[in-house]
């Protein structure tokens, strides 16, 4: 069964560079184009695709705009595009509800493999450059007093939230069951359930909500 992508970026070259690129693959389909955020979220509405290669900048509504709508309306991966590693957009592209991001001078190789990997239902990135790239736009938010972590965490077991506190470091769950004296399947076992209870889609978003609530602050020791 092949996954179906759209592929949207206002640069016409690059847009039909990926697209050549990933409908050359035999289990990817390149079901839509777009130029824009607009027609990206058209698209998706249209051709009810698996993946959304979305770029971050782009007329008429921007990356991140599109990326909200498509994450809220549809179970459509969002895979971001963007020309720097640490756009000043992708933290909120990733908040919106992206699954990761890709530069644009990314290699075809990486670039087949990241669009399977988020079809998949992971995320792009590495625990360890996640919890960097969290660590660097939410200490650029103005200080304040650390905030009580929400209600919404009291669903989880003692050993969930530990995980998730983990996770939010950048430790790999082979580093989570070293630390916990657990198998790997157990640890497998926590991300899924709380990723479940608490809504999330992957561990990205796990990540933020760590950071957001104030369950783990940058910079904080494993």
């Amino acid at each position: 069964m092949s996954v179906r992508i759209v592929v949207a970026d206002d640069q016409e070259l690059v847009r039909a560079g990926f697209s050549m690129i990933l409908d050359a693959q035999p289990d990817i389909e390149v079901v839509a184009e777009a130029a824009d955020g607009a027609q990206a979220v058209a698209a998706v509405r249209a051709h009810q695709p698996d993946l959304l290669l979305l770029d971050i900048r782009m007329p008429n509504m921007d990356g991140i705009e599109a990326a909200a709508v498509v994450s809220a309306e549809s179970d459509c991966r969002v895979l971001m595009l963007t020309t720097f590693d640490l756009d000043d957009y992708v933290y909120d592209a990733l908040r919106a509800g992206a699954s990761g991001f890709l530069l644009k001078d990314v290699r075809r190789d990486d670039l087949v493999h990241a669009v399977r990997v988020v079809a998949a239902g992971e995320s792009l990135l590495a625990p360890s450059i996640t919890t960097k790239l969290i660590a660097e736009f939410t200490s650029r938010r103005p200080a304040g007093p650390k905030a009580p972590p929400p209600e919404r965490f009291d669903v989880l077991t003692a050993r969930e939230r530990e995980t998730l506190r983990m996770i939010a470091r950048g430790l790999s769950n082979a580093e989570i069951a070293q630390a916990m004296v657990v198998s790997e399947h157990t640890v497998k076992t926590h991300v899924s359930n709380l990723l479940t209870k608490l809504g999330l889609r992957d561990r990205v978003q796990a990540v933020i909500a760590a950071y957001e609530s104030g369950l783990t602050v940058p910079g904080q020791a494993p």
